[in-house]
């Protein structure tokens, strides 16, 4: 099997920005307070979050599996979210959209560690592994349509394919395993 390593990198705005971007408090985008409530609430400018209709909301519990990547996927009609709900650290390997061909760009695939205080918000067509555990079992808000729910279902040769859903076997069609190591603290 041959294997290609990816650094683990800091989840930061910058990093983010060819993938989608930070969600959170002072994650960079401007605040407000309302009319109400004097100081007490402060409201982030909303994020660029796109789906044409049918979202939902799911809550995933992630535990900790192989730091190797099988499948990545992406998603035409939303920018799909993870919002961590128990501040355990995660991990998202993401590579950009490639608009003129149906797989990612392995050169530029790239292992992203969240601390668990933020989420990401994906731009339309990012490509990504669903997020890994990097510690204990990270209970997560995902946003997503349902009709890529039951895209996810029509399997076929160990891929799934859909209007909202394009999840490919990385593994198989490259014959190399993409990997990180764990964080060292």
């Amino acid at each position: 099997m041959n294997y290609r390593d990816l650094p683990l990198e800091d989840a930061t705005a910058a990093a983010l920005a060819p993938f989608g971007e930070l969600l959170g408090v002072g994650r960079g985008r401007p605040t407000t307070r309302t009319r109400f409530y004097d100081d007490a609430v402060e409201l982030v400018e909303k994020s660029p979050f796109v789906s044409d209709a049918d979202t939902c909301l799911s809550v995933a519990r992630v535990r900790q599996r192989p730091f190797e990547v099988t499948w990545m996927e992406r998603h035409f009609k939303h920018t799909q979210v993870f919002l961590p709900l128990n501040r355990e650290p995660f991990a998202v390997v993401l590579a950009p959209p490639t608009p003129s061909c149906n797989l990612p760009d392995l050169a530029a695939v790239r292992a992203f560690r969240f601390a668990g205080d933020c989420g990401l918000l994906m731009h339309l067509g990012t490509w990504h592994e669903f997020p890994f555990a990097l510690q204990a079992a990270a209970d997560m808000v995902v946003i997503l349509r349902n009709e890529t729910n039951r895209n996810l279902d029509a399997i076929e040769d160990g891929e799934a394919l859909g209007e909202d859903l394009e999840k490919r076997n990385v593994r198989r069609r490259f014959g190399v395993t993409l990997r990180f190591a764990p964080p060292t603290a």
